[in-house]
């Protein structure tokens, strides 16, 4: 049994009661709080999700958790089922919408921008405590930039596995963004804003075979990704090919990201760079992204490359968005004494020694008396 199948039993078996139980302890504005009554818990291609209602039969939620399925089920306040349509759409990004008919009454969360200083909260489906929750807020690090309407939101707003599709809220309640992705205290939301395209490109026949396309292009991505888990696992040529092309079609960046991160390891340097690259094409604010690439061009021995991603990680992050993340620390000061920026490498070294002082004498000594160069790989 996979690892993803195995999850898929224990959290079916925990799912109906987590579906719409709330905290009666919540802490959070009231706004927020009341937020819960428009998040459900779904189950689709990812065994659980979230999803937020727009209107009396219509929900929305991150296309990654229901893939190529045509019906996925949306769980009650009592734990009892509906079956939910998902409506055919061409949109290119990872979100859908879905239509469910016997919705009991309720609350409904209408799109809105996201201010600068908002704080941000997600609200979603916690299996571990049954109950949709609302999670310990954060603030926005990045709005999309102008002209890139597949950039997210990136901000520090907790949320965890399940919480995908969930509603992100600021601090009057307002839907800004549906979930996407976190982790490592970097976490992502598509603009709510994009829910009106979304609602254009969506319901026609005429996207049928775009709408399977995009679809069956999550399932096999994420399929291959979790089959090649093992970074000793061997991968072919074709297999290669599959995960770039496959990842590449889903329209979601995180899956490419993970793409990149697979080829990567598997000494398939430039596969992922690609990919890598095309993801901040997509949207230079993605951190996790601009890590990664950085992360393959010092596999590949590129540290010129590497080098400027590593000065916008330094000149850009901190905080809580990545927490002075060693790993940057360190390769920036690796890439700046191989690739000629000491500058950058002693801003890296400076920074290590207040976060984490304990590994800045190694750091320091390999610094002032770096070894040989390892060679560009070919």
């Amino acid at each position: 049994m996979t690892l993803r199948r195995a999850a898929a039993v224990l959290l079916l078996v925990l799912l109906p009661a987590a579906a719409g139980a709330q905290d009666d302890s919540c802490a959070q504005p009231q706004p927020v709080c009341d937020a819960r009554a428009a998040v459900f818990a779904i189950s689709g291609f990812d065994p659980v999700g979230s999803a937020v209602r727009l209107s009396e039969t219509r929900l929305v939620t991150a296309r990654h958790v229901v893939a190529d399925m045509r019906t996925v089920r949306v769980f009650l306040a009592d734990g009892s089922p509906l079956r939910a349509t998902v409506v055919l759409t061409d949109y290119p990004g990872d979100l859908v919408l879905l239509e469910v008919a016997g919705l009991p009454p309720g609350p409904v969360l209408a799109p809105a921008p996201v201010a600068p200083d908002s704080t941000l909260y997600t609200v979603g489906a916690d299996v571990g405590r049954q109950r949709i929750r609302v999670y310990d807020p954060g603030r926005l690090h990045f709005a999309p930039p102008p002209g890139k309407p597949l950039a997210r939101l990136h901000h520090g707003a907790y949320s965890q596995p399940g919480n995908g599709g969930g509603a992100l809220v600021d601090e009057k309640g307002d839907l800004v963004g549906i979930v996407a992705s976190g982790g490592e205290g970097r976490f992502e939301a598509i603009p709510a804003t994009a829910i009106a395209e979304l609602a254009e490109r969506s319901g026609s026949a005429a996207v049928s075979d775009a709408s399977a396309e995009i679809g069956g292009a999550v399932r096999i991505c994420t399929t291959l990704l979790d089959n090649f888990r093992d970074a000793g696992r061997r991968l072919e040529d074709q297999q290669a090919k599959a995960i770039e092309v496959s990842c590449t079609r889903s329209g979601n960046r995180q899956l490419s990201d993970l793409a990149g991160q697979t080829l990567g390891r598997a000494g398939r340097t430039q596969a992922a760079i690609a990919l890598f690259q095309q993801g901040l094409a997509e949207d230079p604010n993605a951190v996790n992204t601009r890590i990664g690439l950085a992360v393959t061009y010092h596999l590949a021995r590129d540290f010129e490359a590497a080098l400027p991603h590593l000065a916008w990680l330094l000149d850009h992050t901190g905080d809580d968005l990545v927490g002075d993340d060693l790993q940057v620390l360190r390769l920036a000061i690796q890439a700046g004494a191989w690739g000629g920026d000491v500058d950058l490498a002693e801003r890296a070294l400076a920074r290590l020694k207040e976060v984490n002082p304990q590994s800045a004498a190694a750091a320091e000594q390999f610094l002032n008396n770096p070894p040989p160069r390892p060679p560009k790989l070919q």
